[in-house]
């Protein structure tokens, strides 16, 4: 291996970079990256590292791997293979190739129930397996908090665990056999074999039989070393596994698939897995204890341990407050007894209910008994779990979130693990050696084995700092082998812990680890620098070594405020992102729509939010924010907004996009489409004016197509029809009586305003019925759609005007609301950055206060008793499926809208979990855009209305949502106001 290749943290251009990305373009079906782009972005992953590759491969076939792994070896590079990239030890960075599994080897090949085994890709994901397999009431038994984008691979890599560990194991006792590709490029199967097999294996003249030949030798040769060797306690992921060796021969079969089980793909390169599967529990309980100290909590586990649960999990207070200030689990409050310093989950899982909630019993009595905590909730059904468990879950992401710029809380000694009857003793002394060197950390994981994840906030960019980082895990790695306990339990050792690897296992089994990977491979080519002969765990930091000082920018938004944290500018704003892959998960949720129709990394709010942060770290970023190839990556970004409620760091990629646009246009200028929808409401009003006329280009074919190619606005989509008696007009002519619940000022939008004027009347007139006197704002625009094209200054003039109208000339203190959320949350939002450092700021703090949400008022003005819907109505015994609008799930969530539904009598109600439409204001309409456009909706969002039987009612709140699921499930949806509006009955 090439020396430039080993060293330091960004990989010098190797002299023969161009010719391997030809050959290997060349000799694969899947696509080749080099760019510097690409490379940056696989730089990465959700550790304290970086290192650049040379360049990424993303293999469509077992073959395209193997030919890979040639080619590298002829070049003389080494091969790093990823999964999702959500790795915390560093396993998937490294200089060479990077070989994405995960964006085409992708599939569930097999399931078989009977017996209860799966053939899946590497590059499956665990949920993913987990849906296919739970039709069969089977899943995968190690459960790790990021299912929701983890693979297959990766969990071999690392040999995961999580949090059902103590039921079901770690990854290597699932695995039954794995089809890899060798260091020579050579292709194997591996799987148990009896001696006799072995044997036959033994004699081809391969790498494979060399394998076969020598490694029976090696582990004899070490047995002892191996027995005193390695740790004793069993939840381990470090090292290489010849514990799992020794003893073979009779009825022990010499099994290589377990064995590079955790090699974090320094012996070979998995293609395809054989796992076994598990009986899906029916049912699980929860017993939460509510504990003042954390010590505290982590005493009482061994009274839970005693009752046989599935699982033992701790979460502190770090985490707790953190939980409260995002929206995505802000129902949490709702169930937490007092103000718990930690919190313990005990599961229990099985198929009988009665037999799970008695020892829900048994356990709240022994905690009671021995002065355990000082609350214990019992969650029985899945509603009442969904809160907690769905912040515990995200707890990583939760306590990432709480660094501020470069003082991050670092994985580096926060995968340990102890026998969990030391574990109570061995959290108070590693607390005391983090209180010793003045660190902070929080606490969480998994005390049922032993093992929390403890992360100290430390800035890397502090040279004292990254050296009491490595004083401390030096402790930490001596506090752990005097408990008997293992460095790392679920992670892996990386960078960051392979460097003590010699140390933890002795000289002469380290040594014997090292001939294993010169046996496996010989030439270095396979992830080298980890396990063994790895470099310094302070070499290659991220924040220090791979990340110059931002140079200073000037931008039209303010990133003081976007920005989370701490944040002073765009740099910062992007660099929230920790890579720990959230939003690569494709079942759940909104974010990232576009990454969930290709899978392709860089249409992940990760993969955005990294090339800025490469663009924003050039010697002239401005200029580097005009790039082509960054706005390649940024051009499927929907600016859905899902990013800064779902992301546990807040990364608000639409603004981010935004303001790249705004750069992009003061150098290469603005595109005529883009100011044609910066314009939309000046075009909505004249088109109103002049209906039915102005309707007539839209439903000319030739017509149509002469403005795709000229406008670039696709003839594949309808366009809205204007309506001459808008809103504006129908007002006018109206004399309503004032009502006696005030003034609130109705927002009358650029959109529902001209072409939809029905809901905004629905709206007016809910809100008259009850008592409310409703003031129109139809003089000015929001900006929304201006912002979205990067038409910054258009949109902050526009901003202004309508900021400076709202506090002036309505009541003060007195409810804005509106229909349209893209338009109501703008305020709220980015006009606070847009106008943050201008006269009008002050106006626009106060404009923001006073938004609301219509449903707010209408439901508590039925709770109230001065909106009065009757018992019977056309309604009554129907049922709607409700979509939500990004914006409005990224500002403030649904429930004001799901509860003012709810208020309808003898109405069913379902909110669809079916992410973005795929609409996105305009994006939608953009010829280049359409497909992706409507692959998104057909991801989840259409399936999930199509499957509802032809009387149900489909409800949203957004304009775009509306007209997408009409163009593409080929149904009517109702905005939620006209329900509501019908249900009451009566015209005025």
């Amino acid at each position: 291996m090439t020396t430039e290749l080993t060293a330091g943290t960004t990989t010098t251009p190797h002299a023969a970079a161009p010719d391997l990305e030809q050959t290997l373009g060349s000799r694969l079906a899947g696509e080749v990256a080099f760019d510097d782009y690409s490379r940056h972005l696989f730089s990465r992953d959700a550790s304290m590292y970086a290192i650049t590759p040379l360049g990424v491969v993303f293999p469509r076939t077992h073959d395209d791997v193997a030919e890979t792994v040639r080619i590298a070896g002829e070049f003389g590079v080494p091969v790093v293979p990823r999964g999702a990239g959500t790795s915390l030890a560093g396993q998937t960075v490294g200089p060479g190739i990077v070989l994405d599994t995960s964006r085409h080897l992708n599939r569930i090949v097999e399931i078989d129930p009977a017996a209860r085994t799966a053939v899946v890709e590497v590059g499956v994901v665990q949920d993913q397996l987990n849906l296919a397999a739970g039709a069969h009431g089977l899943m995968f038994g190690p459960d790790t908090s990021t299912s929701n984008r983890a693979t297959i691979g990766g969990m071999l890599g690392n040999n995961s665990a999580g949090s059902g560990s103590l039921t079901f194991g770690m990854t290597i006792d699932h695995i039954r056999a794995l089809d890899v590709v060798l260091a020579d490029g050579s292709t194997a199967r591996l799987e148990p074999v009896d001696e006799a097999e072995r044997l036959r294996r033994a004699q081809a003249d391969t790498l494979e039989g060399r394998i076969y030949r020598e490694l029976p030798a090696l582990v004899d040769a070490n047995e002892k070393a191996i027995a005193d060797g390695m740790p004793l306690f069993w939840r381990r992921a470090c090292g290489y596994r010849l514990d799992r060796l020794a003893g073979y021969g009779g009825a022990n079969p010499f099994d290589l698939a377990k064995f590079v089980v955790g090699a974090e793909g320094t012996l070979v390169v998995a293609t395809r897995a054989v796992v076994d599967l598990v009986p899906k529990p029916k049912r699980t309980v929860y017993a939460v204890g509510h504990f003042a100290t954390v010590h505290g909590a982590v005493s009482a586990t061994l009274d839970a341990l005693s009752c046989g649960p599935h699982q033992v999990e701790m979460m502190d207070r770090t985490i707790l407050d953190l939980s409260r200030n995002k929206i995505e689990y802000a129902d949490l409050g709702n169930h937490l007894v007092g103000d718990p310093a930690a919190l313990l989950f005990v599961s229990f899982s099985g198929d009988d209910e009665p037999e799970l909630v008695a020892k829900l019993d048994v356990l709240t009595e022994l905690w009671q008994r021995n002065g355990h905590g000082y609350h214990t909730l019992r969650l029985v059904t899945p509603a009442e779990q969904a809160a907690l468990l769905k912040v515990r879950k995200s707890s990583l992401g939760l306590l990432m979130a709480a660094g501020e710029g470069t003082r991050r809380p670092l994985a580096f000694v926060e995968d340990t693990a102890v026998a969990p009857e030391h574990l109570a003793a061995y959290t108070e002394r590693f607390a005391a050696i983090l209180d010793e060197h003045g660190l902070e950390a929080g606490f969480y994981g998994h005390c049922s084995v032993g093992c929390l994840h403890i992360r100290p906030f430390v800035d890397l960019t502090d040279p004292e700092q990254v050296a009491t980082m490595r004083v401390v895990a030096e402790k930490i790695k001596d506090l752990v082998a005097e408990y008997g306990g293992v460095n790392s339990s679920e992670h892996g050792d990386g960078l960051a812990r392979s460097e003590f690897n010699r140390e933890i296992f002795g000289d002469e089994l380290y040594e014997a680890m090292r001939r294993v990977k010169a046996l496996f491979d010989p030439a270095g080519v396979l992830n080298p620098g980890k396990i063994v002969d790895a470099p310094p765990m302070t070499d290659n930091l991220r924040d220090r070594d791979a990340l110059p000082p931002a140079p200073p920018l000037t931008t039209a938004l303010s990133f003081e405020v976007i920005g989370s944290g701490s944040a002073t500018g765009m740099r910062d704003a992007a660099d929230r992102c920790m890579n720990i892959g959230l939003c690569r998960k494709t079942t759940a949720g909104v974010m990232c729509p576009s990454y969930q129709v290709t899978l392709n990394e860089e249409h992940s709010t990760r993969g955005r939010a990294n090339a800025l942060v490469k663009a924003l770290s050039e010697p002239d970023p401005a200029a580097a924010l005009g790039d082509e190839r960054l706005h390649e990556i940024l051009d499927l970004c929907l600016m859905c907004k899902a990013c800064k409620s779902e992301c546990p760091m807040g990364v608000d990629m639409a603004s981010l996009k935004a303001e790249a646009l705004y750069q992009q246009h003061a150098q290469h200028g603005t595109p005529l489409r883009s100011r044609v929808f910066g314009a939309i409401r000046t075009l909505n009003r004249l088109g109103a004016a002049t209906a039915p006329l102005s309707n007539l280009p839209g439903r000319i074919g030739f017509l149509r197509r002469i403005m795709e190619r000229t406008v670039g606005i696709t003839a594949a989509r309808p366009l809205p029809r204007f309506v001459r008696d808008d809103l504006v007009r129908w007002q006018r002519r109206r004399h309503p009586a004032g009502g006696s619940a005030g003034t609130v000022t109705w927002l009358a939008d650029s959109f529902t305003t001209y072409t939809e004027p029905h809901i905004g009347r629905a709206a007016i007139e809910l809100l008259e019925a009850a008592g409310w006197t409703v003031q129109l704002a139809s003089g000015g625009c929001c900006g929304r759609s201006s912002l979205s094209k990067g038409l910054l200054d258009d949109a902050r003039r526009k901003a202004s005007g309508l900021v400076t109208s709202l506090a002036g000339d309505t009541p003060d203190g007195s409810p804005i609301v509106g229909c349209e959320p893209s338009c109501v949350f703008t305020l709220r939002d980015e006009t606070l950055a847009l106008l943050g450092d201008t006269a009008h700021a002050a106006d626009a703090a106060q404009v923001g206060v006073r938004v609301r949400q219509v449903e707010e008022l209408l439901v508590e003005a039925i709770d109230g008793g001065s909106l009065v819907l009757p018992e019977r109505s056309g309604l009554s015994g129907r049922r709607v499926v409700y979509h939500g609008h990004c914006h409005q799930k990224a500002e403030v969530g649904t429930a004001a809208t799901l509860a003012l539904l709810r208020r309808i009598p003898g109405l069913d109600v379902t909110e669809i979990d079916a992410g973005c439409c795929g609409m996105a204001g305009s994006f939608g309409f953009e010829a280049e855009h359409y497909t992706t456009s409507m692959d998104v909706g057909r991801d989840r969002l259409f399936p999930a209305i199509e499957a509802e039987p032809a009387d149900t009612l489909v409800a949203a709140t957004g304009v775009s949502c509306r007209q997408q699921i009409f163009h593409g499930a080929g149904r009517t949806a109702w905005h939620p106001l006209e329900l509501v509006r019908e249900a009451l009955g009566g015209r005025g």
